[in-house]
């Protein structure tokens, strides 16, 4: 009979030379088999397809076997509670188009000890006879290249549809068709598994360790579902399996031996019938060598898993959990979903929502089985281990010595830790939030970690404000950045009041140089229509003479329009558009202009506040204000300035203080001087300043 292939609505091709699988080719390399025939396949991942037209669902499975015929342990049964393999050779697809199951069979992946791979499936309320005609199909990745039909099934409820066997380095595939009355218990059952086929056994759950959650849904629980149990001998690989002759296993279509002298397509096993060989005969009853009992409805046992963060305490032991196979389908129950603390962004211990009595463990996401006393039994006792402390002679208590010895343990790996992000990526981010919940989880004070950590924090603060500094603009993140900084990592003092005067000043100056100026008011002025005064402040004009520099005292007015110098006797006007150029030298300001006295030197009580004024002033009246993210020629890299800092270790390269440091090019760049690693270094402010007035 021709078979078509299912998505061909066209009905132009037979299943065995269609190779479309979601795809728009096909290929007529498929090996179409009978009962007891084989093939050669690839050696790659492959996609075992079981196709049926009814409405009936049919559960494929698969069995790992080695040499001896039966499985080697608990993890080689792949069905629907246990879908993955753990060797990931084969998988189960829980989700699979409807009239089809699906298997995933990875070939390269398949363990050195396993010989076969037996393909199976099984129906719970009919028989294959109820389906009719059953394909399984085998898609390597170009396409289907072995396909098996069976339509002339009786009335079994499992059937083995073949295997994948090892044959002289490669792998074939040959067809079975053999069926089981028993269901998919019998069929399991010949591997070398034992079904408990009463009541569903006893559901139990490892002792709560510590960092571990207590709620496991049973869809975490279907991950790892198969435990050996312990023989009478204790050893959990061959328990023996016994089994009454009149078993109720029914077998039909057992293959044939191959032409080539290759095994018989059936299992070994007690009870077997071989339908196509000997007619219905029927063996005597045993036992299957290397049977082990098995239990799929409890959790199995696990390494300890690994603490959320460093603990003192050793996990506790394991331990094993002895039964059978049971085939009843896990049901996903909807866990008790508890309430979340107040703060759920913070990892901390917060009051059990189920005991009030006591503090449980928040790790941000979720409640952990971590659970301790809400306050301590007796002013007595320690509050971190609950031991008893010794008494003063002269009253009061001593510190618990074994929480301070583990304390002290804690506290050295955990200042390397912090020290070692402080000088990467700052106090931001996840790595840094988990530090500070391993100390609350710990119940060590944060004051007395903070103590400690000052060296590392004020060295990575000094850092950022010589960095933000290096190109004489203070950006409002680089601003920002070092006032969370100080409030993160619980800097106080004189030396850090210091570090924010100076940032606030950078800040300001660099607000005046991007043109955010005051107005003021300025009675008894005269000013021009539209007119506005950005600074009104004493000054004295200096003018270089043949005789030497004439001083004269003043007001000089800053305004929208001019820059303006009143004094006795004596005055300038200098319009904007004249301006060429304002600079800080030393305690004056010099102003270049293009009118035919040139520029004027002023000197102010603070030049660095006049220079900005009157830069940010220029940029207004020439539109020259910088737009977001524009750099001027002063700016350094980012890179540059980790490479100079590295380079001079963050300190100053002419008298090795750490403090008040600043980025100072070594030839000028008013001289020509380059902004690179080569033309930089680090001085403290004292020694810059002393630089500057020698050159």
């Amino acid at each position: 009979m021709r078979q078509l292939c299912r998505i061909d609505h066209e009905n132009r091709y037979d299943l065995h030379t269609c190779g479309r699988v979601g795809g728009t080719w096909h290929s007529s390399t498929t090996m179409e088999l009978s009962k007891g025939a084989n093939t050669p396949i690839p050696t790659s991942l492959l996609a075992v397809v079981i196709s049926w037209r009814s409405d009936h669902t049919v559960d494929a499975h698969a069995l790992l076997l080695g040499s001896d015929g039966s499985v080697r342990g608990d993890r080689d049964l792949v069905f629907y509670n246990a879908p993955r393999h753990i060797s990931q050779a084969v998988t189960l697809d829980q989700d699979p188009d409807p009239g089809t199951a699906r298997l995933s069979v990875s070939l390269p992946r398949t363990e050195s000890e396993v010989d076969r791979i037996v393909v199976s499936g099984s129906l719970e309320e009919a028989t294959f006879s109820d389906l009719g005609e059953v394909t399984l199909t085998v898609f390597a990745v170009d396409g289907p290249v072995a396909v098996f039909t069976v339509d002339d099934s009786e009335s079994v409820s499992a059937m083995m549809f073949g295997e994948f066997y090892r044959r002289e380095g490669g792998w074939r595939f040959r067809a079975v068709g053999q069926g089981w009355a028993a269901g998919m218990a019998g069929l399991i059952t010949e591997f070398g598994i034992q079904v408990d086929e009463g009541p569903a056994a006893r559901q139990a759950t490892p002792p709560a360790r510590r960092g571990e959650s207590p709620a496991r849904t049973a869809a975490e629980d279907a991950t790892e579902l198969l435990r050996p149990a312990a023989s009478p001998a204790g050893d959990r690989s061959t328990a023996v399996l016994d089994r009454p002759a009149d078993s109720g296993h029914r077998r039909t279509g057992v293959a044939a031996d191959d032409p080539a002298g290759e095994r018989v397509a059936s299992p070994r096993g007690p009870g077997r019938t071989n339908a196509a060989a000997n007619g219905a005969r029927t063996a005597s009853p045993g036992t299957h060598p290397g049977n082990a009992h098995y239990r799929l409805d409890e959790n199995p046992p696990a390494a300890a898993p690994a603490a959320p963060w460093d603990r003192f305490a050793e996990p506790q032991p394991t331990r094993q959990l002895p039964g059978t196979v049971t085939l009843r389908r896990l049901t996903t129950t909807e866990p008790v979903r508890l309430p979340p603390p107040p703060d759920p962004d913070r990892a901390d211990w917060y009051r059990d929502p189920e005991d009030p009595a006591r503090l449980r463990w928040w790790d941000g996401e979720r409640w952990t089985a971590d659970r301790r006393p809400a306050a301590r039994p007796h002013a007595h006792d320690c509050d971190r281990c609950g031991a008893r402390r010794r008494r003063r002679v002269f009253g009061g208590h001593h510190p618990c010595s074994s929480c301070a010895a583990e304390t002290e343990e804690f506290l050295i790996h955990w200042h390397t830790r912090v020290a070692r992000l402080l000088a990467s990526s700052g106090p931001r981010g996840a790595e840094w939030e988990a530090l500070w919940a391993s100390l609350r989880y710990q119940r060590i004070d944060a004051a007395a970690a903070r103590a400690a950590l000052q060296p590392a924090a004020l060295q990575y603060v000094e850092r950022r404000v010589a960095f933000a500094f290096a190109d004489g603009q203070i950006t409002a993140e680089e601003f920002d950045e070092v006032e969370y900084a100080v409030t993160e990592l619980g800097l106080s003092g004189p030396l850090i009041d210091e570090l924010r005067s100076r940032m606030a000043r950078g800040r300001a100056l660099s607000r005046l140089r991007e043109g955010d100026l005051p107005a003021i008011a300025t009675p008894g002025l005269h000013l021009d229509a539209e007119e506005l005064v950005y600074l009104d402040i004493d000054a004295t004009h200096i003018r270089e003479l043949a005789r030497g520099p004439k001083h004269t005292d003043g007001r000089l007015i800053v305004s929208t329009k001019k820059l303006r110098f009143v004094g006795a006797g004596a005055g300038v006007e200098l319009p904007w558009s004249r301006i060429v150029s304002v600079a800080a030298e030393y305690d004056t300001v010099v102003v270049a202009a293009t009118s035919a006295r040139g520029g004027a030197t002023f000197a102010v009580a603070d030049p660095e506040y006049l220079a900005a004024a009157l830069e940010g002033a220029l940029r207004i009246a020439k539109r020259l204000v910088l737009a977001p993210g524009q750099r001027d020629s002063r700016s350094i890299p980012q890179e540059v300035k980790a490479e100079v800092w590295q380079r001079d270790g963050g300190r100053c390269v002419e008298c090795g203080d750490s403090h008040y440091l600043e980025f100072d090019h070594v030839i000028p760049l008013s001289r020509g001087g380059a902004t690179s690693a080569a033309n930089l270094q680090i001085l403290c402010r004292g020694c810059n300043r002393t630089k500057g007035a020698n050159i």
